[in-house]
């Protein structure tokens, strides 16, 4: 028979020093996981809509403000005011302000965006701004989350289908589950490197529809920016599937400053900015140029002053509104032919009580939806406004500005 083994004093501490390197590295990914820098507070009663106003208030008054630094616009989502700012996305009371439910994770909020009663909130991380969470707007319970590489900052915007969040290299299309239905652009898996149509491109605006992604990008062999009309959910979403890439032409083409207003299923509308064609010599005024489903030109608008850079768009009802900077355009859902136009605008609209309310210095100018005509006034004081862009939302008869940063609850 064999001898027995015996344990020596070096098995001992070579058995010690795995127990000690094995803790050490179970410390480590304890300490880098993503649960350990998150602080998820969920609402101890679910959040109840509002009744829709019935009637406009007369006057207003702020009833609470709050830091609301990474959101694009003002938004509420299932009965709650959202608001996002350093690391923490806070569902609110609309008529106090007070917390609902919070979310926080120890890394940057590139974005908040809100759909169907869901909050979207996105997290730079080593892989940019790769970390998306999805919250439900009532009680912040955390439904589901992806991550992926992504640009440093990106863009948030929703179509009533999905979430488009746009870098400057690359961009994803998500449905209602953060499931990835498309990435356009950059990608960083070398597998998959020759399934995008275009390489080194930088992807200057972007906006999509449930059944239509326009993009503007400009890429190294151009002349001028391209717009590329996509399948935002094709059969392989790493594999973007074209409806038709054009580059354009005409004064503005080449601009920096062009960009996507609006997108239908069956409609484009671009900025083009004014300016002149290369030996024709004629200055060309700033223009919309409408194009078709697969990217081919239709019809042009003149316009008689350029867009502002913080231009907006604001889908209601059957119209688009686009916010210029100083007026309101209505364009028709259907043709995106301009139906009719508000001066003196300070931000984008909302719809309460059947009637627009347009942000204009000093209160709300109350408009005809149909017409744009100016039927009311209703006056707000804004101590210490700078005059940034103005995103309005209503939340029952709570009227939300954002602005300057923060949310103002008004009612």
């Amino acid at each position: 028979m064999l001898a027995p083994e015996r344990r020596t004093r070096a098995d001992i501490i070579s058995a010690v020093a795995i127990a000690v390197l094995v803790a050490v590295a179970a410390l480590v990914v304890w300490a880098r996981g993503d649960a350990t820098g998150t602080e998820s507070v969920i609402a101890q009663t679910p959040a109840t809509t509002p009744p829709t106003a019935d009637k406009l208030p007369a006057n207003l008054r702020e009833l609470w403000h709050a830091p609301d630094d990474a959101s694009a616009r003002a938004l509420a989502s299932g009965g709650a005011v959202i608001t996002g700012s350093e690391g923490t996305v806070t569902g609110r009371d609309p008529a106090t302000g007070a917390e609902l439910w919070r979310y926080r994770r120890d890394m940057p909020l590139c974005g908040v965006e809100a759909q169907f009663g869901m909050v979207v909130a996105v997290y730079r991380d080593q892989r940019g701004c790769s970390q998306a969470t999805l919250l439900a707007g009532d009680t912040g319970e955390r439904r589901t989350a992806r991550s992926s590489y992504m640009d440093p900052s990106v863009r948030l915007s929703v179509d009533g289908t999905y979430v488009l969040a746009q870098g400057e290299r690359r961009l994803e299309m998500w449905r209602s589950d953060l499931v990835r239905t498309l990435e356009y652009g950059y990608v960083d898996a070398p597998v998959n490197v020759k399934t995008q149509p275009r390489k080194g491109c930088t992807l200057l605006s972007a906006a999509s529809s449930s059944s239509r992604l326009a993009v503007l990008e400009r890429c190294p062999d151009d002349p001028a920016s391209r717009l590329t009309v996509l399948n935002p959910a094709p059969k392989d979403n790493t594999v973007p599937e074209e409806y038709g890439s054009h580059v354009l032409a005409g004064a503005g083409a080449d601009s920096p400053g062009v960009r996507v207003i609006a997108v239908s299923d069956s409609r484009i509308v671009l900025y083009l900015p004014g300016g002149t064609v290369s030996g024709a010599g004629e200055s060309t005024p700033p223009r919309l140029a409408v194009y078709d489903s697969t990217g081919n030109p239709l019809v042009v608008h003149q316009l008689s002053a350029p867009l502002a850079e913080n231009t907006t768009t604001t889908r209601i009802g059957s119209s688009y509104l686009v916010f210029t900077g100083n007026s309101l355009i209505a364009l028709n859902a259907s043709t995106f032919d301009p139906l009719w136009a508000a001066s003196n605008a300070v931000g984008s609209p909302a719809l309460m009580a059947g009637r627009l309310l347009m942000p204009v210095t000093g209160g709300l100018a109350v408009l005809d939806p149909t017409s744009g005509a100016d039927v009311g006034r209703i006056p707000v004081e804004r101590p210490g406004y700078t005059g940034s862009p103005i995103s309005l939302a209503v939340l029952g008869t709570t009227v939300l500005e954002l602005r300057d940063g923060e949310l103002h609850a008004l009612g």
